[in-house]
């Protein structure tokens, strides 16, 4: 599988877990506690793999600022948080950064 695929896949991993933290209530509910530790998991192994054939500091940047976009935009619609100018600004910015790395 291309390492930027698994690379990906990890991010969004990582938006699974971060947003898992919020449902385990500090690891206080057994499977939502269970699942983001699952997620978190093999979302480390998987940039594990990646980084055999890629970059450590590309691979570790795009797979945090997947894992940041996809948990900022999803805490909107799950958890009802606000958008405003300088939210999408800031998600972009991300963004942008995560395409300058990938095609430096």
């Amino acid at each position: 599988m291309n390492p930027w695929a698994i690379v990906a896949i990890a991010g969004l991993m990582e938006t699974g877990w971060a947003l898992g933290l919020k449902y385990s209530d500090g690891f206080t509910k057994l499977w939502p506690s269970v699942v983001t530790i699952v997620l978190a998991l093999g979302s480390f192994w998987l940039l594990s793999v990646a980084m055999k054939s890629l970059p450590v500091g590309t691979a570790y940047a795009v797979w945090v600022g997947i894992g940041a976009i996809g948990t900022a935009v999803a805490a909107v619609f799950l958890f009802h948080e606000p958008v405003n100018l300088m939210r999408v600004m800031g998600v972009l910015l991300i963004l942008a950064g995560i395409v300058a790395l990938k095609f430096a």
